[in-house]
């Protein structure tokens, strides 16, 4: 046993920087489908707000027959909510504030849906709720 000498372990300089590139390209990948996704979790925000605000307006004008008066529904975390209303007619628009800027979605008095303003896509029949979603009437 005398004279042998004990190997030292360890990684070799290479090894390392192969793995940090091998983490650095997975990251890569990986780091824009993670954004989709946390913003695909976010635009329920935005859609049952102006579901639920669609009822509103429609039980206002049960009581009213104008809409006139009716209350918009209150903004959200990541969706500013606005509203135009007519006598007759109302839009109630969410408007993507933060990390979800870009977005816009609406509804009407007619329940006609609409993303005006996407990153993702823009459509003027349904609501975008994922990257490459609906583009053509019908596809909702």
């Amino acid at each position: 046993m005398i004279g042998k000498t004990s190997g030292h372990r360890g990684f070799t300089l290479i090894e390392l920087m192969v793995t940090v590139a091998i983490v650095a390209i997975l990251a890569a990948i990986a780091l824009p489908s993670y954004s989709d996704y946390v913003k695909r979790g976010k635009i329920p925000d935005a859609t049952s707000a102006l579901s639920n605000g669609r009822v509103t307006m429609e039980q206002w004008f049960q009581d009213n027959r104008t809409y006139v008066g009716a209350t918009c529904p209150s903004s959200t975390t990541n969706f500013a909510i606005g509203c135009a209303l007519a006598a007759s007619t109302y839009t109630i628009t969410a408007t993507g504030a933060g990390s979800m800027t870009g977005f816009t979605y609406t509804i009407d008095q007619t329940g006609a849906k609409a993303t005006t303003a996407s990153p993702w896509n823009t459509n003027a029949t349904c609501w975008v709720t994922k990257p490459g979603g609906p583009v053509g009437a019908g596809l909702c």
